[in-house]
């Protein structure tokens, strides 16, 4: 797991807490905000898991 992964996935819970919040404050704004942060959590974290896959398929292969 990388960075990019780590911080997509906070970025994504906290976008979850925000809507949520904004749900419980009839905030239209706050839930839409949340929902963007959401979005946002999930390309990051696609970024590092493509990230991650270039950094496998490069490691050299292991004779058996």
């Amino acid at each position: 797991m990388n960075k990019d992964q780590v911080k997509g996935a906070v970025k994504d819970l906290a976008g979850k807490v925000q809507e949520e919040a904004g749900k419980l404050t009839g905030s239209k704004e706050q839930q839409i905000k949340g929902l963007g942060r959401q979005i946002s959590g999930k390309a990051e974290q696609i970024y590092g898991d493509a990230k991650e896959a270039v950094k496998e398929a490069n490691k050299p292969n292991k004779p058996y």
